[in-house]
This record gives C-alpha cells, structure tokens and sequence, in this order.
C-alpha cells in the first residue's frame, strides 16, 4: 500500500478531527509532531487526530489522540468521522460495522446518506454508561459520586461523575456562562480528585428531552460539541430523574440524539460532514 501521508478532516457539529490510515503513513505520531499538526497556524488545525489500524477482535479499530498530544479512550464525535471516513473512502460498503477503541468495542449504522453518496447521519453504540467511582475513576471510597460538593479556586460546585468510556464530572447549571466553564473547567479538569483528569461539562435541563449545555473537554479545552459529553450528561440527567431517556442535547456546535436503555446501553446519533482531504507535506513533518 502506497504510504502518501493522506488525510482527510471531517467535522461533528463543528468538533473537527483529522483521520489518518496508519498503513498509509510513513512517520511516527510523537505527542510534539501531533501538537504540531493540530496547530491552526502551524499545521492543519483541529481537535484531535483519529488513525485507523487493523483490529483482531471488530471490523476496525480506532485510536484517539487529542490536541495536547494525550490519547484519548473515545470520542463520539471523533466515532462518526471516522465511521464517515471508512464507509466514504470504500474500506468497508456495509452500513453497520464495529469499531475497536481504548474505551471498548463500538457498533455503528449509517443511517443517511448525502446527494453524493457519502455518510451524513451515522449513530454509534457508546457503550453502557458506568457510575461506580473506582472505574471512572474518583479518588474517593463512595461507590457512587453522585451530588458532591468540590471546591476549585474561590467556587463551590455540585458534581456528577460517569464514565462512558472516558470520565465525565457533570455540573447542573440554572443558566449557561462560556466565561464561567472557560475559567473553572480546567481546575475542575485537573482536580485532584481525579487521578487521569475529567472531561467538564455545564447543564441546563430544559424539558423532559431536551438540554443544553457547554464543554471543557479533557487535553482539548473549550469545544463546540461532543459526542461523549453528550453521552455522560444525557447517563446523569436520566439517573437523576431529571429528563426521560430519549435526549436531545443542545451544543453551540448542534444537536445529537442520545438514547438510554434500561441497561444503559447509550446509542448517540449525528451528523457528519467533511471539510477537506490532501497529502501532508514534507516540510511540515521535517
């Protein structure tokens, strides 16, 4: 197979990642050269970076890195690019196929299709939504961290925590202030409660199935959407009684569909669009 360095960035509600195929690469991904690539000045530009190798045990598997060079267990936004990409570009001509990640074995579905035949609408299966401390993790002995109280600088909040294959610390809010996450999201982040740092999302419950909320995403910082924020604030909101358990959430990016089952199965579904694909260049690997 020709190593030709292509790649091709894609965006989830204005969350946009680069997808490379490791077979068609000819150089190491160090945590500098990433940095580097997810540079909007000095690079492409983007959230993430999402490479596609082969996998033993699904159809494909999937590894995440974020901005800061840091890897990532999942990401939903991050799944139905690189879902999109796979299904666009001929690797697979199934409309449902698995995905192997850090965070677990995903399944997806193309649900809807463009004027020109490629992937818009794609739901994944993100797992099952897990409250027990130890494997979100917390550094704490209760089973559950649910409604505590942490305080970071001069700020007192009322914390939610869950892992839907990464961890998420969830704020209910009265109303939403980007300034407000902006300024306390990476204390809540880098918190010492929680050892591999946390993913902050702010919530505004808004009816029965509807939120909407904001985001500090874990070694991306402030973002327009995200699949797995969505995931883990639609986990809380039903927990606590506050929404039913089909969800619609809000983001300044767009909206997804998050469905919850009794078992806590969450199925996510969104649209996806690509923005561009070319050849990265020698003079910005050297």
């Amino acid at each position: 197979m020709e190593k030709n360095n292509f790649f091709v960035k894609s965006h989830g509600l204005g969350n946009d990642y680069i997808v490379l195929d490791s077979d068609k690469i000819d150089f190491e991904l160090t945590q500098d050269l990433i940095k580097k690539i997810c540079d909007v000045h000095y690079g492409i530009g983007s959230d993430g970076i999402l490479v596609k190798y082969n996998s033993d045990v699904a159809d494909f598997k999937l590894r995440i890195f974020n901005p800061d060079g840091s890897e990532a267990e999942k990401s939903g936004n991050g799944l139905r690019i690189f879902c999109k990409f796979l299904y666009d570009y001929g690797y697979i001509d199934k409309e449902e196929f698995t995905v192997e990640t850090k965070g677990g074995i995903v399944k997806a579905k193309i649900e809807e299709k463009n004027r020109f035949g490629k992937a818009k609408i794609i739901t994944v299966d993100m797992g099952k939504a897990i409250f027990n401390a130890k494997q979100i993790p917390v550094n704490t002995d209760k089973e559950e961290f649910m409604s505590e109280k942490i305080t970071v600088g001069d700020k007192e909040f009322e914390v939610s925590c869950v892992s839907v294959g990464n961890p998420h610390c969830v704020i209910i809010k009265e109303n939403l202030d980007e300034e407000e996450i902006k300024k306390y999201g990476p204390m809540i982040e880098n918190h010492p409660l929680f050892p591999n740092r946390i993913n902050v999302q702010f919530v505004k419950p808004i009816s029965r199935n509807e939120a909407q909320i904001l985001i500090w995403e874990r070694g991306a910082g402030f973002t327009y959407a995200s699949g797995s924020s969505s995931c883990g604030v639609a986990s809380v909101l039903v927990k606590k009684g506050l929404t039913d358990r089909e969800i619609k959430i809000k983001m300044i990016g767009g909206e997804l569909k998050i469905s919850i089952d009794e078992d806590w199965n969450i199925k996510m579904t969104g649209e996806v669009q690509e923005i561009c694909s070319g050849y990265i260049s020698r003079e910005l690997l050297e």
